[in-house]
């Protein structure tokens, strides 16, 4: 059996194909009411499918926020097995924003679920916490080499509480240990690695005072922030420099909030995509 094509690959052809952009599926109550749709699990799936729709050929990776699916139950983990299941279909790639974290075998049964041919929440990437130790993520980042996925690493976010743990130990800091492993991960990468990080879209000078290479990690960068949260493209291709091209520009309300046209969502998406490719 021919060993599966690496994430890192796949996810470099969808961002030269497509565009760096990353949309989230965020079927918040508020947008849900703002659609016309009700706040429940087939308000979700419906939602979720308008966007999957709209995406196609603009983005190069959609990012459903697990945790708004899982808040009914078995019905939103099917409305996110079908959302999967279409994205599939049209050739998008996930990304389940679950950011699970644990050790042993809970870790690997979270890196089955998400990241296991077999499974049915499989998606070509999954978000991880590694507040448990950068080894305790060992099972997915195992698995998901050997299935052609990704993880995505949570190291420099943005939000106000994120500092007092990343950041301790300023040139030594939490955030600088992990990403210098997810780097030696990814060592052996031509390009993109299997392993990315989750690095804030509004971090300022963060990596610079901390002594942190962004660029020699071949890591994907998500970079959540951009547009609701006040980051624009030039904003982050400022911030981000010479890794700009490992750059996933990641925006969820910006771009939901013209919806439930697909055309106008459509539209919106690509308003966007073109300023991150503009900004390089």
């Amino acid at each position: 059996m021919p060993s599966p094509v690496p994430f890192g690959t796949r996810l470099r052809a969808a961002m030269d194909s497509s565009g760096p952009l990353c949309v989230g599926i965020d079927p918040h109550p508020g947008l849900l009411e703002a659609w016309g749709l009700p706040n429940t699990a087939e308000g979700v799936r419906v939602f979720s499918l308008t966007v999957v729709e709209a995406m196609t050929g603009v983005a190069a990776i959609l990012k459903p926020q697990v945790a708004l699916y899982e808040r009914f139950g078995s019905a939103g983990f099917a409305a996110l097995e079908e959302t999967l299941q279409a994205a599939k279909a049209a050739n998008l790639l996930t990304l389940a924003d679950a950011k699970r974290g644990d050790i042993g075998s809970t870790m690997a049964a979270y890196a089955t679920a998400w990241l296991d041919d077999s499974s049915p929440l499989a998606s070509d990437a999954v978000t991880l916490s590694p507040y448990l130790g950068y080894e305790s993520l060992r099972p997915a980042i195992d698995l998901a080499a050997a299935t052609g996925r990704g993880v995505f690493v949570l190291g420099l976010t943005s939000n106000p509480e994120g500092a007092s743990v990343q950041h301790v130990g300023g040139d030594k800091s939490v955030a600088k240990s992990i990403i210098e492993q997810v780097s030696a991960e990814n060592a052996d990468a031509e390009d993109l690695g299997h392993v990315g990080l989750v690095v804030g879209a509004t971090i300022g000078d963060a990596p610079a005072k901390l002594g942190i290479d962004l660029s020699a990690s071949k890591a994907p960068l998500l970079t959540p922030g951009l547009g609701a949260q006040g980051a624009t493209a030039q904003d982050i291709a400022t911030a981000f420099a010479s890794s700009y091209r490992q750059v996933l520009g990641t925006s969820s309300r910006d771009i939901l909030k013209a919806g439930p046209d697909v055309n106008e969502l459509r539209d919106k998406a690509r308003s966007v995509r073109d300023e991150l490719l503009a900004a390089k």
